[in-house]
Order: structure tokens, then C-alpha cells, then sequence
């Protein structure tokens, strides 16, 4: 538990990476594997993750993001994505759930006509779900660069529609933010001061933070 809260404690949105030092494939796939470890609605797993490493590819997605230099100087820069039709995929994901004895047939078929009902009915629904849920997946893949001794730095500053263009991604996917990762250069702040507990929290009821 100590590491955890540590690794939470550490994590920093960092500014500078050492564009000398890359990241081999292997572990560009561990920090993947380890960020679909985050929770999803009845473990649709909307998220998917473009790998940006290639130097020309990483120059025109700097040039899609108002040319911020951290996305071509770190060893890969993450598109994050958000599936918005991913409920359309839930029976074949509970079907291997149901082959492990890990869920009834009932109750998949169930959670099938439930995601239906609420992510096809709603265009707005689904694609709150797919943000919310590759955020999530973001989030552990940052917790993981930093248990691995890398830094990470989240933008939401680019342009969607450039870079959907450029690594031709379909309408069914939202571009839910940039994540570039690798070792640290000089330069990255501390930890910015967060709110304290009481200006965030309230027991029982609403009120006014």
C-alpha cells in the first residue's frame, strides 16, 4: 500500500522528457496492459491507445498540437482514445467472462440489453461513457509510467479533428487526450499544491465548495 499511496503522491504532468532515451516495444505494451487493468461500464473497456513513436508521425501530431515540443521530445505520445459504439462489442467481452465461470449467461445477456438500451438510445450517454472510461484507463497507464520511474504529462491541448486526420481514425472514436511518456529532462516542477480536503469534501449533503 505504501508504493501505491507513493506512486500517487509522486506523480508529477510533466513539461520535459529525454528525447535520448526510448522505450522498446515491450514496454510500450506492458504500460497498455497494465492501464486496461482501470475499471469500465460492465467492462466494455472503451478505450483504445495509438502508440506514437515513429519521428515523422511525432512531428505532425507536435504540429496538431499547437507545436508543444513534449510530444516529439518523450519516448511515445499516447492518443488516447474513447470507443463510442463500444457497447456493440459487450457480448463477444462477456462471452469470455461466461467461459470463465467468472459470470452467468442470464446475467450477461441482461448487462447486454441494458448497455444496449443506454449507450444505443444515446449519442450524448455513449460518448460521456467513452471519455469517462479512457480517462480512467489514462489515469492507471500515468500511475504505471510512474511506478516504472517515467513521468507523464496529460494535454487536452490539440487539435481533434487534425489528428484524427492524420492517423485516420473513424468517427466511431473520440480523441480523448494526448499522453506522451518517457524518462525525464531537467526542468519539470515539483508537485503543484492541491485543494484541502475540506474545500473538496462534504458528508451526507450538497453544499456550495
Amino acid at each position: 500500500m505504501t508504493d501505491t499511496i507513493s506512486t500517487i503522491h509522486g506523480r508529477i504532468s510533466a513539461q520535459h522528457f529525454d528525447s535520448s532515451k526510448q522505450l522498446s516495444t515491450d514496454e510500450i505494451r506492458a504500460l497498455v496492459k497494465e492501464a486496461t487493468e482501470a475499471p469500465s461500464s460492465f467492462n466494455i473497456q472503451h478505450w483504445r491507445f495509438i502508440a506514437v513513436t515513429d519521428t515523422a508521425k511525432k512531428q505532425a501530431l507536435t504540429a496538431a498540437s499547437y507545436g508543444q515540443a513534449k510530444v516529439s521530445e518523450a519516448a511515445v505520445t499516447f492518443i488516447i482514445l474513447g470507443d463510442l459504439e463500444g457497447h456493440t462489442k459487450l457480448k463477444g467481452i462477456l462471452d469470455q467472462s461466461i467461459d470463465a465461470g467468472l459470470l452467468p449467461r442470464e446475467i450477461a445477456e441482461q448487462w447486454v440489453q441494458m448497455a444496449n438500451g443506454m449507450y444505443g438510445s444515446s449519442a450524448a450517454f455513449a460518448r460521456d461513457e467513452a471519455i469517462r472510461s479512457a480517462s480512467l484507463a489514462a489515469m492507471t497507464l500515468m500511475l504505471a509510467a510512474k511506478a516504472r520511474g517515467l513521468v507523464s504529462g496529460p494535454m487536452i491541448g490539440f487539435d481533434p479533428a487534425q489528428v484524427k486526420e492524420i492517423f485516420g481514425i473513424s468517427e466511431q472514436y473520440i480523441p480523448v487526450m494526448l499522453l506522451p511518456v518517457g524518462y525525464p529532462a531537467a526542468g519539470n516542477t515539483s508537485r503543484k499544491p492541491r485543494l484541502q480536503v475540506e474545500e473538496v469534501l462534504s458528508f451526507n449533503e450538497s453544499r456550495q465548495f
